[in-house]
């Protein structure tokens, strides 16, 4: 009755033996085997997707590097990586005073923008679509709730509610929309939703609502069209009750990606992606996932995926913080 309790004391023994003589992964390098380990990242949707296909990239070369990625909101994003449960925060937001005080270090990886979406379904999107919506109009739909009917807006809509949807999580979106109007995402009025899937199938559902997405959740990348069901309202920017030829840059996804980068599409609502770390990084892995998305093959891939590649001179600086 003792022999197989031995034998079990013995195997037990041998495993701890053999795990605590295996050479140990410093960094997440070693000469015989390179880069290897967990790379661990969460938060803002709008960078999920594009993260996804680094990964894939990444390990190509580095095979013996696995990546566990999460989304759920820039809000947590910063949260997980400052208590040490991720490596790296994926965040759509500028970081906020105190976030920094707590040790959290940005390095921009990509730019995109928030837009604001509409059901092509509404009686008074072809109207919409023509004259477009000021910033002001905006504000009063979506903080001020001055507006609750469209024919409030303009005498021409017709009188059926104005549903406004915003996110119930804390989010890189709808932070910076609410930034757009010099507020902050407790400001902004409406039902709350969460993530940006969410909000997109709102609006999908709700021929009155209005609401605001990341560029990959409304344009679908193979047709660089919008997807069915959704449509982007288009920003009056000199508040003419116009939408100029100059104004006009929402009909295809690189029509609107130019207009981010060359700064006709206003920042905010675009904005900078980024990675953050919880103090400067020694490590040696994360330096290296982080350095190769910064590289011109890495950044080639942006447009093609809905967002706006770095500049030279902003990704050497990005690259000086590693």
């Amino acid at each position: 009755m003792r022999k197989p309790f031995i034998v079990l004391i013995l195997c037990v023994l041998m495993m701890f033996r053999l795990t605590s003589c295996a050479p140990k992964v410093k960094n997440g390098y070693t000469k015989g085997h390179g880069y290897e380990g967990n790379i661990s990242l969460s938060g803002a949707f709008a960078l999920y997707p594009l993260v996804v296909v680094w990964s894939e990239d990444f390990k190509k070369i580095h095979p013996n590097v696995r990546f566990n990625i999460s989304a759920g909101g820039a809000g947590k994003g910063i949260a997980d990586v400052l208590t040490g449960m991720v490596d790296i925060g994926m965040v759509s937001r500028d970081l906020h005073e105190q976030e920094i005080k707590k040790g959290a270090v940005p390095i921009i990886v990509a730019k995109d923008a928030v837009i604001c979406t509409i059901n092509p379904a509404n009686p008074n999107y072809p109207a919409i679509l023509k004259r477009g919506l000021s910033r002001e109009e905006l504000l009063n739909i979506f903080v001020n709730r001055k507006f609750k009917t469209w024919k409030e807006i303009d005498p021409q809509f017709t009188a059926d509610p104005i549903n406004v949807y915003v996110r119930s999580d804390a989010a890189g979106a709808a932070e910076t929309w609410a930034k757009f109007f010099d507020h902050k995402q407790e400001d902004l009025q409406g039902i709350g939703i969460f993530g940006d899937p969410g909000i997109a199938q709102a609006i999908k559902d709700d021929i009155h609502g209005i609401g605001f997405n990341n560029l990959n959740y409304v344009y679908n990348l193979k047709t660089n069209k919008v997807f069915d069901r959704i449509a982007v309202v288009p920003l009056d920017l000199n508040k003419n009750g116009h939408v100029e030829d100059d104004e006009q840059f929402y009909g295809t996804l690189p029509q609107l990606t130019e207009a981010v980068a060359t700064g006709k599409y206003p920042a905010p609502p675009s904005r900078e992606l980024t990675f953050v770390t919880r103090n400067k990084t020694e490590s040696l892995l994360l330096k290296e996932f982080i350095s190769f998305v910064l590289q011109k093959n890495a950044q080639s891939q942006l447009l093609e995926n809905g967002y706006v590649p770095l500049n030279e001179t902003l990704i050497k600086e990005e690259l000086n913080k590693l």
